[in-house]
C-alpha cells in the first residue's frame, strides 16, 4: 500500500500479515511481536487467526508473511516436507519444547505412568475411553492419533480446541476426575496445575522440539527490517512459560506490557541487533 508522506513523497506503508493459532504460547508470542512492530517499528499489523494446515497454505502462496508457531523437527515435519521449498526459515523463537499426554499429578504413577498402561481395563473405564485433543489440523493430533494405534489402545481421541483441551482439564481436576489431554510445553497449564506427562516409551510423540518463526518465500527481501527482527527474536522457554501464566491470570495485553517493561535491553536487541 502507498501514502503521502510529510514531505509529499508517495512512501510505501510498513504492513505484515502474521498468522497464528489460538494456543497460549503463539498467542502471547505473537502479540508481544505484534505490539513492538507497531509501536517501535511503524508497523500496520494484522493478525490472522486459523489453524495451522491453512497457515502453512497461506505461507506457501503468499497470503500470510510469517507465523511463529512451526514446530520442528518432528511435529510440523508433514507441513515442512509438502511445502517446505515454498517457506524461509527465520530462526529459533524457542527450545525445549515438546510435546505429550498430560495427567493431574493426583492420578497415582503406580496405576499411569506410561501410555502403555492406559490399555489397563481399570484405567480404561476411569477416564472414559477418552483421550481429550486439541484442533484437527495440529501435528500434535496426528501424532496422538499415531500414538492410539501404534500403543494398540481402544481410546477416542476427543478433537477439541487449546481452549477446549485446558477447560475440560480445569473442570476434571476441579471434581478430582481422571483425564488425559493432548498437552505441551511452553503452556501456562503447567503453572497453574499440578500435572506430569507420561512416558512414552515407543517415542511416538517425539522429543523435545525446537519452534522457529518461518515466513514465504521472498519476505526478507521484501522486508529486510521485519526479517532482521523476527531472526533475533528469541526467548528463554522459562520466561515465555511465566509471561503465559501472567497472561492467564491478567490478559495477554497486560502480559505484553508487562514483559516489554520488565525486559528492555532484550527487546532493544531484537530490534536492532546491538547488545
Amino acid at each position: 500500500m502507498l501514502m503521502l508522506g510529510l514531505t509529499g513523497v508517495v512512501q510505501a506503508e510498513k504492513s505484515i500479515r502474521i498468522g497464528w493459532t489460538a494456543w497460549s504460547d503463539a498467542e502471547f508470542v505473537t502479540k508481544l511481536a505484534a505490539r513492538i512492530l507497531e509501536q517501535e517499528l511503524d508497523y500496520d499489523v494484522e493478525l490472522i487467526q486459523t489453524d495451522i494446515a491453512p497457515q502453512y497454505q497461506g505461507l506457501s502462496t503468499g497470503d500470510i508473511d510469517i507465523m511463529l508457531m512451526s514446530w520442528q523437527p518432528g511435529t510440523h515435519a508433514d507441513y515442512i516436507e509438502k511445502l517446505g521449498n515454498k517457506l524461509v526459515n527465520l530462526g529459533l523463537l524457542y527450545t525445549h519444547a515438546r510435546l505429550g499426554w498430560v495427567v493431574p499429578a493426583y492420578i497415582p504413577e503406580s496405576e499411569v505412568s506410561s501410555i502403555a498402561d492406559l490399555k489397563n481395563a481399570q484405567v480404561k473405564d476411569k477416564l472414559d475411553d477418552t483421550i481429550t485433543g486439541i484442533d484437527p489440523g495440529a501435528g500434535l493430533t496426528r501424532l496422538s492419533k499415531q500414538a492410539i494405534e501404534d500403543y494398540g489402545l481402544d481410546y477416542e481421541l476427543q478433537i477439541s480446541s487449546g481452549a477446549g483441551m485446558t477447560a475440560a482439564l480445569d473442570r476434571a481436576i476441579r471434581r478430582n476426575e481422571w483425564i488425559v489431554v493432548t498437552g505441551w510445553s511452553p503452556h501456562w497449564m503447567f503453572g497453574k496445575y499440578d500435572l506430569r506427562y507420561l512416558d512414552d516409551p515407543k517415542g511416538v510423540l517425539g522429543s523435545f522440539e525446537r519452534v522457529h518463526a518461518v515466513a514465504r518465500k521472498g519476505f526478507y527481501q521484501d522486508d529486510i527490517e521485519a526479517a532482521g527482527f523476527f531472526s533475533r527474536m528469541q526467548l528463554p522457554i522459562d520466561d515465555l512459560q511465566a509471561a503465559m501464566y501472567d497472561a492467564q491470570e491478567s490478559s495477554y495485553e497486560e502480559a505484553v506490557t508487562r514483559y516489554i517493561d520488565n525486559n528492555p535491553e532484550r527487546i532493544r536487541y531484537w530490534l536492532t541487533g546491538e547488545l
